[in-house]
């Protein structure tokens, strides 16, 4: 009779909610396998449970958890947003070696599809991670990151799944650990096919037994410590704003107007808004999303009585974007702009830019492409400066927005940068009601009845 190896719930922390899961830690055990499922999957997925079985079997703890919850994964922005994935697979490992009793475990990550990305982002943060194996993964979406994986790799794709073929062979090339791409032969994506599943758990196993394990493991086992530098790391969006705000001091007496891009950006800026005794609003831009791919944009799109549009040329003319797609995401993404500045503002006028110094803050830049198509809605309303105040962003898209402001604050610039969260302990994804909270807190009767207390 085959063995049984009951798992226990596990509830963890991230952010201000709790995150569902199951953990297996079979007697003897020699490691833990933290799972990160794909886009539209869970702790559930009965891929990762029969890959689970099997690690158990050969004597390795898995821990199968959710990413996101019910309500931020029915936002599709969530579910393909790696920074965030990253981070929550982040805490899942904190809170894991938070246990006395597991404290001791070396650990791996199993990622498939987005989940894959969401393990190599983590792993690129956390040099004490042993092993990773991606299922199917999209590896490619962790990009920027790849170079900074300590951690023996493993990649595993159909044989019959070309795209993802092209795209693994692409994150290959970035990786420079120890590492190894096997095509199952006949396997679709999702490796239904007969066979194609054990090879799968076949290929995994015999890597964590290798690196997560075995010799290989103790002769390059790091220390227990992420691999942060600390002096770019803010612990949350309020630290960071903060300490944008002390640069921004000489704006005080010019009266400025502060705007935070929502959702991220505005207890940053609510933060440099009480600074500067400034009124606070929000610009929202959206991205427009590519057909099929909603997590490459294309462009972006801005708010305001003259909505802009920027469009990414060189990514249309790649993929083809036809006129008429363009025209829906720019009419569904004002919509939800649209429905935005209903939430946020309730029913109260945009405060007038007109011969005023505008700051507009977020909690960061990555590709800029968004912030850009924002900058330029302001500068239709004939503001008198335009400062860009941000707490991190890489040099080359910092550089590449001087020409769209009078002024950029960016409070460190790192020479490796693969997303926003990396430099953030709390990186939280902020609710609608987060946001309208702190613009209630905003409003000067609110803001004059506080100072009173």
């Amino acid at each position: 009779m085959e063995r049984q190896h009951p798992g226990e719930p596990a509830r963890i922390p991230s952010d201000s909610i709790l995150l569902e899961g199951t953990l297996t830690v079979p007697q003897g055990a020699k490691g833990i396998v933290l799972f990160a499922h794909g886009s539209g999957s869970s702790r559930l997925s009965p891929r990762n449970t029969y890959v689970a079985k099997a690690l158990h079997k050969a004597g390795i703890g898995t821990l199968l958890f959710d990413l996101l919850t019910e309500d931020e994964a029915a936002d599709r922005e969530n579910v393909f947003d790696i920074d965030f994935l990253g981070h929550r697979l982040v805490d899942a490992t904190r809170w894991l070696r938070s246990q006395a009793k597991f404290a001791k475990y070396p650990i791996g990550y199993f990622g498939a599809s987005t989940g894959a990305a969401a393990a190599l982002a983590a792993a690129a943060r956390d040099s004490s991670i042993r092993a990773v194996v991606s299922r199917g993964g999209r590896p490619d979406l962790a990009m920027k990151c790849l170079h900074r994986v300590k951690a023996p790799t493993l990649l595993i794709v159909g044989g019959d799944d070309s795209p993802v073929i092209e795209m693994n062979e692409e994150a290959f090339e970035q990786l420079r650990c120890e590492k190894s791409m096997m095509i199952v032969p006949g396997a679709t994506h999702l490796f239904e096919e007969p066979g194609t599943l054990e090879e799968v758990v076949r290929l995994a196993r015999d890597w964590f037994a290798k690196y997560l394990t075995g010799d290989a493991a103790e002769e390059a086992a790091p220390s227990d410590c992420p691999d942060e530098d600390e002096d770019l790391v803010f612990a949350d969006r309020v630290e960071a704003g903060r300490k944008l705000a002390t640069r921004l001091l000489k704006y005080k007496d010019q009266q400025p107007v502060v705007l935070g891009v929502p959702r991220g950006g505005v207890p940053v800026a609510f933060e440099v808004a009480r600074a500067l005794n400034a009124p606070l609003d929000v610009i929202i831009a959206r991205k427009l999303g590519a057909p099929g791919e909603p997590e490459l944009g294309v462009g972006a799109v801005v708010d305001g009585d003259h909505p802009e549009t920027i469009l990414n040329r060189e990514v249309v003319s790649a993929l083809r974007v036809s006129r008429a797609y363009l025209e829906r995401e720019i009419h569904n993404q004002l919509k939800e702009i649209e429905r935005r500045n209903l939430l946020y503002r309730a029913g109260r006028a945009r405060i007038e830019l007109k011969d005023r110094t505008v700051i507009v803050v977020d909690d960061g830049i990555a590709t800029g492409g968004s912030i850009r198509a924002a900058l330029r809605g302001i500068r239709h309303q004939a503001p008198k400066k335009v400062v860009l105040a941000v707490p991190v962003g890489p040099a080359d898209t910092i550089a590449s927005l001087r020409d769209e402001v009078d002024e950029i604050v960016c409070l460190s610039t790192p020479p490796r940068f693969f997303g926003i969260g990396e430099f953030y302990r709390d990186f939280h994804q902020l609710a609608d009601g987060e946001v309208i909270r702190l613009l209630e807190l905003a409003r000067p009767e609110r803001a004059s009845a506080q100072a009173q207390h």
